[in-house]
């Protein structure tokens, strides 16, 4: 299975290790998950982690977040984006994890902030969106 996963899940994975965020970012360090990255996708990770104010919040320092990285993109299937893909979400920056599920062809977009995703635009494409916990919910289900 391949997942896109917007920076906001992976915020939340490192900020805590308890629920579904943490969950999903063990599954793919497992490699039970395939983690699906662009280059715009993991350099928008790369930009929000090593803010300094989040830096602060993950009580993690500039090594450590870029050690952690450097495993996602060992990790992560990597996909190159030839086209530009804009279905015109409310916030720009959300665009490039439509492109990258696309690219992809990942069975799951998983976001905290599925409302932005939630355009007429993205009808007809192979992958939904989910919330972390919907995702880990589906998971859990699927394994029983």
């Amino acid at each position: 299975m391949i997942i896109t996963v917007d920076t906001n899940v992976i915020f939340a994975a490192l900020y805590s290790n308890k629920g579904a965020s943490h969950q999903i970012l063990k599954m793919i360090v497992d490699e039970k998950v395939k983690l699906a990255v662009s280059a715009q996708t993991y350099f928008e990770y790369y930009d929000v982690l090593t803010r300094e104010e989040n830096q602060k919040k993950l009580n993690l320092s500039l090594k450590e977040t870029e050690d952690f990285l450097d495993l996602l993109a060992l990790l992560a299937q990597k996909h190159s984006i030839y086209f530009l893909l804009r279905p015109n979400l409310a916030d720009e920056k959300d665009n490039i994890f439509v492109e990258c599920a696309f690219a992809s062809n990942s069975d799951y977009l998983v976001t905290s902030n599925v409302k932005d995703f939630r355009r007429n635009e993205l009808i007809g494409f192979n992958f939904k969106v989910v919330t972390p916990a919907d995702f880990f919910k589906m998971l859990e289900k699927k394994n029983e």
